[in-house]
């Protein structure tokens, strides 16, 4: 019988020599939080867990306490949670000596998943998939933009003005590509290395933009990708003097940034969204799963744009969708249907900003799509075709996140998939979110009234 002291990650890890492993958790807004463990206090926490202060559920993305929240906080003197080491997730890091590195979940005392865990969260509706015997396959994109800036000129200039990394607005541009040939070759190849594979890696329409399609598996594999690509993005930037910023809209001038997410399910052998016998080649399946998603859009918002600067790139006439709507092989609507062959056939998600926990994007679309699934509903509006044509009648997208945390904490959807913990626990991160936006002073304000008013 192979124990856990016998499973090939601890095997590796005796067998290298390491002297250190790092391990890493996602917080609410899908950063990483994570330490160095030394080699002989990383065989126990593999073993038995280890303690990491719940405050990585208790803060905001600028380690400022939420008042407002109950799982954690000031008044449970914020204590360690259980983190348990992930041992299919080891990886060595290129860029940092390749030292072996893992992801963690958060577990309660009693060993049961974390309810406000973002991991745990997607592992929840898995779960529920794993009943219904399917299996959810993705895979993730990212647009960003990329400036020369490091965190001390950034904070020399206080948050304005940043130097884009090239000029123009070049998208799929190989001279723009051989400007920063080696951040490029270090994105595919480390990454690579990494266990975060690449399918494909460009520039976009913008100054310094670019976007990356990160290749398919399992959901819960594509999630770990996303969240470690944001992260190493950043890691091998610094090594080119390179910020690279994944905020949903940096410029009013320029397209905001996306974090599309593809989907099929599978039975384990076969893409059950394809069908030879439809004109389309969706399968009935395929089209309760895309109806369950046009369901829910607008109740699971703050999962897809989860910021106050998330509602900035839902702007008519840009690219990101304002409405939930679908087309074939239709880039202004928020579902795209690719149908094809039985391999390719799936759906893009289009709607989520590049801004997105991963984890909880990932949660939310596959929750959603399920739901549509589990009722049986049927797929009863029509595509769109060209740029909204026959989407007159289709509300938009709200344009504030206050309204969409609103509508989500109200969703007995939201609540029967995801647990009442997480719903009001994350509902309460962002109120807290919007009123820090209340109290601030903008340079939008500064310019309009300091002088006229």
């Amino acid at each position: 019988m192979v124990t856990k002291k016998d499973h090939p990650a601890l095997t590796a890890i005796r067998q290298s020599g390491a002297g250190k492993v790092k391990v890493a958790v996602s917080d609410i807004d899908g950063i990483l939080r994570g330490k160095y463990l030394h080699r002989e206090k990383f065989f126990g926490a593999a073993d038995t867990g280890f303690g990491f202060c719940d405050v990585v559920f208790g803060w905001d993305s600028g380690d400022q306490c939420y008042d407002n929240t109950q799982v954690t906080g000031w008044q449970h003197g914020f204590p360690d949670a259980q983190a348990r080491i992930d041992l299919s997730t080891l990886r060595q890091v290129p860029w940092d000596d390749k030292v072996p590195f893992f992801l963690a979940d958060f577990v309660n005392a009693d060993g049961t998943p974390h309810p406000v865990c973002p991991r745990q969260v997607l592992k929840r509706v898995l779960r529920r998939a794993e009943k219904l015997g399917l299996k959810p396959m993705a895979g993730m994109e990212f647009e960003w933009f990329n400036f020369s800036e490091t965190p001390q000129s950034w904070a020399a200039k206080q948050g304005v003005g940043p130097t884009n990394l090239t000029p123009g607005m070049f998208g799929y541009s190989l001279l723009r590509m051989a400007d920063n040939r080696g951040f490029f070759n270090a994105l595919m190849d480390e990454m690579a290395a990494f266990s975060v594979p690449i399918e494909g890696l460009h520039t976009e329409t913008g100054p310094g933009v670019y976007e990356v399609a990160i290749a398919f598996s399992g959901a819960l594999e594509a999630a770990d990708r996303a969240i470690l690509f944001k992260t190493g993005a950043k890691e091998i930037g610094k090594r080119f003097g390179i910020m690279p910023s994944f905020m949903a809209k940096w410029s009013a001038k320029y397209p905001g940034c996306s974090g599309h997410i593809h989907q099929s399910l599978s039975d384990g052998k076969n893409n059950l969204f394809y069908d030879a016998r439809n004109e389309r080649s969706m399968s009935p399946l395929f089209e309760s799963y895309l109806a369950g998603q046009l369901a829910c859009l607008m109740e699971f918002a703050p999962m897809f744009w989860p910021t106050i600067n998330s509602y900035k790139r839902l702007v008519d006439g840009f690219w990101a969708p304002v409405k939930p709507t679908w087309g074939l092989d239709n880039r202004t609507a928020s579902f795209r249907v690719i149908a094809g062959s039985p391999k390719a056939t799936r759906l893009e998600t289009r709607c989520p900003g590049a801004d997105v926990n991963p984890y909880l994007a990932m949660a939310a679309v596959i929750a959603a799509g399920l739901h549509g699934v589990e009722q049986g509903l049927a797929l009863t509006t029509p595509p769109i075709t060209g740029t909204n044509q026959g989407a007159d009648d289709v509300p938009r997208a709200p344009r504030s996140l206050i309204r969409a945390t609103h509508n989500f904490k109200e969703s007995a959807i939201a609540r029967d998939w995801f647990g009442d913990t997480f719903v009001d626990h994350f509902a309460a991160t962002r109120e807290w979110e919007h009123r820090q936006w209340q109290d601030a002073v903008t340079d939008w304000e500064l310019k309009r009234y300091f002088e006229i008013i």
